[in-house]
């Protein structure tokens, strides 16, 4: 949620500090905040609101130095104010700190502090952490910072600085990320890549109890009784580039127009063209322990759940092996039932999900071994995955996730295939047909994406509706859960996914003539079950029209069915039934996309949602 940037080098720290924090505003945060050890005096300058407000307090009240901590705050303990903003003194105003995380045992830790006489000014659990470093500075700050975060039970990321130990940042993490950057006699510390991918594509990410101390000499890596630890290099592959808007007018409809390249990305080198086989690297999974697999777990949160419930149809499909789909929140906490011939699959844009990262470790805990499907190489999720199956969507500034749900989807239809073909229920012949039509989505999403007039059209029709309805059938239907979700993010308009099935248990009450329904009802004429499938969606179109409801429909192009009955039609090429949700959801999104532009939402910061959501 919240976001941290520190450098230490030769150039002014300010600027690089307050760049590196407007590349995080899509984490979503309510003040901002930096401290640069300037003149021997820690200079602390913080506001409330967005960046460009602390901007402004640096320019009226300017600070100097090469070395600084700064932070963007998403408010958990106290109110979003100034004073409550990053970073957070001592008594003394000697010591400063960002936190990102919660101090769950803030309030008897406080009281301990102002027993001994420190003074608190703020509301924040955060300022304990810079009172407990107070009380055990002796001179060396990392000795300080080892000894507080021993006392503190919750999750911390945590940068911080002294002006008695000066020239060093010291950061640590137990939970939220924190990646490390190895500049040209420069290093930094953040809490996403992009904030620093400007200056350096190489960087290591923090594991749970590491600590990093940076200074004008480097970094030195140790665990937090002090012993070196070693982290492996990573080089990112993102162009800074890709990281801006390229012109469009929002990252969110960048990265829509990025997911055919994304999609064909995520496939290359790992299907055959001609052989039809799949072939997943990155894995400590032997064959033989595919072959034997007999349940699959998948556990994910948000967009990524939703990718998760069509893989559940893709893999059972395809390999004939049962699958739960749970959300990561309540895995844990439900004692699940695993085994050793179980796979659990994790889910994750980040792959910082604090609450997925709990079930992986849960699962792992009882025997299972973990697959990550993940954007970012080297975060927690991957490095404790037996094996990965990394998306190449590329950094994703958006909040509402767009072009890392069509390349989690991507990457469950190639291990669906791989467990199919592992435990011989694909064979050849099937394969070839399948990979044929994977490598023909990224062209059909290119023909979708020709056509924005027709979603812009409709965004000006539906955008003072109150509420929408999703509607959709058996693969479907996570689809219509994910276009909901996209709605009801950026617009704040009321949204409910909805099984087709399942009108007549609640949802006919909804419909009047002011109520637009977008029902998912695309077939695919090969397969006699997505027939039937068609059919019955058409019957629940009826049903809608007999309300007086707006029927949106999403259809196969060509259709003429539906076209006799719905208010409004949106086409998509044909396509293989377990394919087509990579294709539908980008008409879904666009029309989201497009109400919330004309009701002049914030699209790629929307109120109250952050980008990675680190702590439960």
């Amino acid at each position: 949620m919240c976001g941290i940037v520190g450098y230490i080098g030769s150039q002014k720290a300010a600027p690089i500090i307050l760049e590196g924090l407007k590349r995080l505003e899509y984490r979503g945060y309510d003040s901002a905040g930096l401290a640069v050890l300037c003149n021997d005096e820690l200079a602390v300058r913080r506001a409330k609101g967005k960046l460009r407000n602390l901007e402004e307090a640096v320019r009226m009240n300017p600070v100097d130095g090469q070395y600084g901590i700064g932070h963007t705050r998403w408010a958990t303990h106290g109110r979003p104010t100034e004073e409550n903003a990053h970073p957070h003194r001592d008594c003394k105003g000697e010591i400063v700190v960002v936190h990102n995380g919660i101090v769950e045992n803030y309030l008897p830790l406080k009281r301990l502090l102002e027993a001994e006489g420190h003074v608190f000014k703020t509301e924040t659990d955060t300022e304990v952490i810079a009172h407990l470093v107070e009380k055990h500075f002796s001179g060396n700050l990392e000795a300080a910072v080892r000894a507080a975060v021993k006392e503190v039970t919750g999750v911390f990321a945590l940068a911080v600085i002294a002006r008695s130990d000066p020239n060093k940042i010291v950061a640590a993490r137990n939970g939220p990320p924190v990646v490390i950057g190895i500049g040209d006699n420069e290093y930094f510390v953040a809490s996403d890549v992009p904030a620093i991918l400007s200056h350096t594509r190489d960087m290591f990410f923090l594991a749970d109890g590491d600590m990093a101390v940076l200074t004008a000499g480097g970094v030195v890596l140790t665990d937090l009784d002090g012993h070196p630890v070693h982290r492996q290099l990573s080089h990112i592959l993102w162009d800074p580039i890709m990281a801006e808007k390229g012109g469009y007018k929002h990252f969110m409809l960048k990265e829509i127009f990025e997911q055919p390249r994304a999609v064909r990305d995520t496939t290359l080198g790992r299907v055959g063209q001609e052989s039809g086989r799949i072939f997943l690297d990155e894995m400590d999974i032997r064959p033989e322990e595919f072959a034997r697999v007999r349940h699959v777990k998948i556990i994910a949160c948000g967009t990524s759940w939703h990718a998760g419930l069509a893989g559940k149809f893709m893999i059972e499909k395809l390999a004939r092996i049962p699958v739960e789909v749970d959300y990561g929140s309540e895995f844990r906490y439900r004692d699940p039932i695993l085994s050793d011939d179980t796979l659990t699959v994790v889910i994750s844009q980040s792959g910082e999900t604090a609450d997925t990262l709990a079930a992986q470790r849960e699962a792992k805990s009882k025997g299972s071994k973990t697959l990550a499907i993940c954007n970012v190489v080297g975060s927690m999720i991957t490095r404790e995955a037996a094996g990965n199956i990394i998306t190449h969507a590329g950094p994703e500034i958006g909040v509402a996730s767009t072009k890392a749900f069509t390349c989690q989807l991507t990457a469950l239809f190639i291990l669906a295939m791989h467990l199919g073909q592992a435990s011989g229920r694909l064979d050849d012949s099937a394969s070839k047909a399948l990979v044929q039509e994977l490598l023909r989505a990224p062209g059909k999403l290119e023909t979708i994406l020709s056509n924005d007039a027709v979603y812009e059209a409709l965004g000006r029709e539906l955008h003072r509706a109150k509420d929408f309805l999703f509607l959709g059938r058996g693969i479907h239907f996570p689809i219509a859960l994910e276009g909901a979700l996209k709605l009801k993010e950026i617009s704040y308009i009321h949204a409910e996914g909805y099984p087709a099935g399942e009108m007549k248990h609640g949802p006919n009450a909804l419909i009047d003539e002011n109520l637009p329904v977008v029902v998912i009802a695309t077939r695919d004429a090969s397969d006699p079950e997505s027939c039937i499938l068609y059919e019955k969606t058409l019957s629940n179109i009826q049903e809608v029209k007999a309300r007086e409801g707006i029927v949106v429909a999403l259809v196969t192009q060509g259709d003429e069915e539906v076209r006799k009955v719905a208010d409004h039609i949106v086409e998509i090429p044909p396509s293989s039934e377990l394919i087509s949700p990579i294709l539908e959801i980008v008409p879904l999104q666009l029309l989201a996309y497009h109400i919330a532009v004309r009701r002049g939402c914030d699209v790629d910061q929307p109120r109250n949602l952050a980008k990675s959501v680190t702590v439960e």
